[in-house]
């Protein structure tokens, strides 16, 4: 990865990176690695324990190792384990020198105490993960068998050896990178693109339908419900975001539910708008874009349409069923927006009243914690909130890592389920989510201007259980299968990931749309061609309403599938920081991370021999080599002689 002034992460050389194998399964092994063994380099198989910023920073300052790889610690370390960094997205919030000074770069609160910042540190030899235990073994066997150290001394040769290729073609960073790329694509018939920006889509959609190509009239009050859903790990494409994703994103869609079935929710008088960034673990990317589209008047809303603003942060891990509720002291300096918030704040409290769920208001001296709504702040002052289960900083020590898995926010099953059942098991989070989900819809009804008895607002903890599963266990479940459209069951893969990357849109952009689409919208009574081809159609008012043609359930007669025609406001917006529209590949202003592109990345372990048996085989090589050409050049000489043919005797006479 690059932005605007480093390269991040790993790689390789381009021919691929080798070393003898030795297993480091303690610190007082490194000292084989970095001082004593008489084979360097080293590739390094190290215990996931030991995988921190102390022992990667002495392998990084040596030349005696050639690559790592590391096997994933089970359990999860319980010291915790974050590589993010401790002020995630510094810089790119809302705080600065000219914006709450005393705030920027969290002087006054450290987020993320555990973050090592290990994911922001450039390597130069590859780094990979052995998620799979039989893989590790059969390396340890083979270092076992060949390369184990006998009695303090050297092992003897043959030993077993691991070649790593996870070469980059790009380098230094993002303004060098997509310079170079934009020559190749100018002046080239066939241009080398080197790297890509990270981007995707955001998903959203209204309580009430907007027409997506005209503009809300100025006069319109909208109430934005946001969450974020992408993660990160250190290791590419590893990024389950239990808690700093997933947790918040599934109470949102269940709020999203239980307010749409509100009874007389078409008559509330403000309009709510669900969003959903994609890309924000990257310094914002997708919320600093949908400002920048509000701003540009490219998106159906302004910033002067949004009444009010709710975040959901991580809330899966709460104290005492504790939610905090996190403000900007800065704005609330001003008289109208303090207003604002103290009633946002109060709405939000009366709100939890019957729940399991108590809302309490963090200090006033405190900032806001790293969120999207931080984005919109710096265009306007907008009230808001972000609800947390974290009062200061995260409960969450894997955040940002590749063991904030579900059990990490308390996602357990039984034994012996089938996956059918474990799809429907209703987990303790599920419930203590549902309960979250309850008290936000119900605080967006009151703040719509709903004036009925909220106690009818109830979301589902089974539709919270199922997506807790789909987004964390298993995408390839029944659920997901009937929602979405018949072209993209190929999404469906089985362990869920929520890394960003660079083709659009992935798969959780794709299952939090259909997602929300099932949730929230209706089904028609139209065939696959009208839904397909709604323009077509009378009657479907295209403008308002977005229409899809789902795979629906199995027929529990037969093996097909009842497809149907689902109507909803759901919508994807862009999701491709600003930097790259304006070719500002250097801002300071908006995110300018980027992805090197590779040719592949593969692994493989062999035998070495003896660097004396190898001069012995070259020279034993060249001595023949010489030879053979010797001979070549006398045979050729004399190939009249060697190869003549015999002489004809002539005729004979009898």
């Amino acid at each position: 990865l690059l932005n605007a002034t480093h390269q991040v992460g790993c790689q390789s050389s381009i021919s691929g990176d080798t070393g003898v194998i030795h297993v480091v399964d303690k610190e007082e092994d490194l000292r084989w690695v970095l001082t004593d063994g008489p084979h360097p380099p080293y590739m390094i198989l190290l215990d996931g324990s030991l995988f921190n910023r102390r022992v990667l920073l002495q392998l990084k300052g040596t030349s005696r190792v050639s690559g790592l790889a590391v096997a994933a610690a089970k359990p999860s370390p319980p010291q915790g384990f974050s590589p993010g960094l401790q002020c995630p997205n510094d810089g790119f919030g809302v705080y600065s020198k000219d914006y709450g000074p005393q705030y920027a770069h969290c002087n006054s609160t450290v987020w993320n105490p555990v973050g090592s910042g290990l994911s922001y540190e450039d390597f130069d030899f590859p780094i990979f993960l052995l998620e799979d235990a039989n893989e590790t073994q059969v390396i340890k066997q083979c270092y076992q068998d060949h390369n184990v150290p006998r009695d303090g001394a050297g092992p003897e040769y043959p030993l077993c050896a691991m070649q790593l290729f996870s070469h980059m073609h790009a380098v230094t960073s993002t303004v060098t990178c997509m310079r170079r790329s934009s020559i190749q694509s100018t002046f080239s018939l066939n241009p080398e693109v080197v790297c890509d920006p990270l981007l995707d889509y955001n998903v959203w959609s209204t309580l009430h339908p907007i027409n997506s190509s005209g503009k809300v009239d100025p006069d319109k009050e909208v109430i934005i419900v946001a969450t974020r859903i992408d993660s990160h790990s250190f290791f590419w494409n590893i990024a389950p975001g239990a808690e700093s994703a997933v947790s918040s994103f599934v109470t949102h869609l269940a709020a999203a539910e239980a307010l749409h079935k509100a009874p007389d929710v078409q008559l509330l008088r403000r309009n709510v708008m669900f969003t959903f960034f994609q890309g924000e673990t990257f310094d914002y990317i997708g919320s600093s874009r949908m400002v920048y589209d509000m701003e540009k008047d490219k998106f159906p809303l302004r910033l002067n349409n949004i009444h009010s603003f709710i975040e959901l942060n991580q809330v899966a891990l709460r104290n005492d069923s504790v939610l905090w509720m996190h403000t900007d002291p800065v704005s609330r300096k001003n008289e109208s927006i303090q207003g604002q918030v103290e009633n946002l704040l109060q709405i939000l409290s009366n709100s939890s009243t019957g729940a399991n769920v108590t809302l309490q208001e963090v200090g006033y001296s405190q900032p806001l914690p790293p969120s999207s709504f931080q984005r919109f702040l710096r265009a306007q002052h907008i009230p808001g909130v972000v609800l947390t289960d974290h009062r200061a900083s995260f409960h969450n020590r894997y955040y940002q890592s590749m063991y904030d898995t579900p059990e990490n926010i308390g996602v357990e099953y039984p034994e012996g389920l089938s996956p059918e059942e474990t799809l429907e098991y209703v987990t303790d989070t599920a419930k203590s989510l549902a309960e979250v989900a309850t008290v936000v819809a119900r605080a967006l009804y009151q703040l719509a201007g709903g004036a009925s008895n909220t106690s009818a607002i109830q979301a589902d903890p089974k539709t919270v259980a199922r997506m807790l599963y789909g987004f964390l266990i298993k995408m390839n479940n029944s659920w997901f299968q009937s929602i979405i459209k018949p072209d993209l069951k190929v999404i469906l893969g089985d362990v869920p990931q929520h890394y960003v990357a660079v083709s659009s849109p992935v798969n959780t952009t794709y299952l939090v749309q259909y997602v929300l689409a099932n949730l929230t919208g209706t089904v028609v009574n139209l065939t696959k061609e009208e839904c397909l081809n709604p323009e077509k159609t009378p009657n479907t008012e295209k403008e308002m309403y977005e229409y899809a043609w789902v795979q629906g359930s199995l027929d529990p007669n037969s093996t097909s599938r009842v497809p149907f025609c689902v109507r909803s406001t759901v919508r994807l917006s862009k999701a491709l920081s600003p930097a790259f529209e304006l070719r500002q590949w250097g801002s300071t202003e908006y995110s300018t991370w980027t992805e090197s592109r590779w040719k592949d990345i593969r692994a493989r372990i062999f035998l070495v021999a003896s660097k004396e048996l190898e001069m012995i085989t070259l020279a034993v090589g060249i001595v023949i080599l010489i030879f053979s050409l010797l001979a070549t050049y006398f045979i050729n000489a004399k190939a009249d002689v060697l190869f003549s043919l015999p002489r004809d005797s002539g005729a004979v006479a009898y």
